[in-house]
């Protein structure tokens, strides 16, 4: 989700802070990043993924190798969801970016990685924002969704607990597990383009895997700087679409402020776990600090 870095768009920001991508700026250093990871990724994530991730791949398979042009992605995207992807120079304030999704633009920055980055980088660059996102975005039901969240933050300016709404985009469209068929697949875009992650968050015994609910979800803090330590899984997109329009947010805002937050690694009573962790990951790795 995004943060508050400037208070007014920098120099060559149009007012809703979108930039052009220069898509001829690119390297060819930059290309060949951007096909190692894509090629790392589809060959990793057929038997992992959500098939509507799968299925939204196609999008990305456009007519040049490497970083997409995001004017010939736009033209397939917008054709399968009326969705479009504008470039940003970096995180955006929140209004900015509540106002982009609700009309169906998703904010994506223009830069990639470094070859000594490829498997861990904090700020997302092109190919997070682009591989992780834009499949999902393909999907009619969960490009809903996120206009549906986009909508909600916008209206949620007021209420002071964007803390709370952020941790629910955290924890489905950034890392979240989906039931499908007799087992558990990957749909969240932190966890789709991490070549670890992917292995991590659905065969690693350390995480909590817990049945999604919606109030349990945004009580729940969340780790920026490692993998998860409980990933929430949504029974489907269409069940977390309908859970989304339905809530009134008003109350529910106003029950998260009289309780405590849960920790990452916290379980709650009437938590529906669908696998305990051991949580040894993170206490291997507290314990190198």
């Amino acid at each position: 989700m995004a943060e508050h870095v400037l208070e007014s768009p920098p120099q060559g920001a149009a007012p809703d802070w979108t930039i052009p991508q220069d898509w001829a700026a690119y390297t060819a250093e930059d290309h060949e990043t951007w096909d190692i990871l894509f090629a790392r990724q589809s060959k990793q994530l057929p038997d992992r993924a959500a098939e509507a991730f799968l299925r939204g791949l196609d999008v990305l398979r456009l007519s040049n190798p490497g970083i997409p042009n995001y004017d010939e992605l736009n033209e397939r995207l917008m054709r399968a969801t009326g969705w479009q992807v504008v470039a940003v120079p970096g995180l955006v304030p929140d209004d900015v970016f509540f106002d982009h999704l609700a009309n169906r633009r998703f904010v994506a920055g223009n830069f990639i990685r470094r070859r000594d980055q490829l498997d861990y980088l904090q700020e997302p660059d092109v190919f997070h924002d682009v591989f992780g996102h834009v499949p999902m975005l393909a999907d009619p039901v969960f490009a809903d969704y996120m206009q549906a969240y986009g909508q909600g933050g916008l209206r949620s300016l007021g209420f002071g607990s964007l803390d709370k709404l952020a941790r629910l985009y955290w924890y489905t469209v950034e890392f979240g597990l989906v039931r499908e068929g007799d087992g558990i697949r990957l749909f969240g875009s932190g966890i789709v383009s991490s070549h670890g992650e992917s292995v991590f968050a659905l065969d690693d015994p350390s995480p909590n895997r817990i049945r999604f609910d919606l109030e349990r979800v945004m009580r729940t803090r969340y780790r920026i700087d490692d993998y998860q330590q409980v990933y929430f899984v949504i029974d489907s997109f269409e069940d977390l679409l309908r859970q989304t329009i339905e809530t009134d947010f008003a109350p529910l805002y106003e029950r998260l402020a009289g309780q405590p937050d849960l920790g990452p690694a916290d379980l709650a009573p009437d938590d529906e776990i669908i696998t305990r962790g051991t949580q040894a990951y993170a206490t291997e790795r507290a314990g190198a600090v």
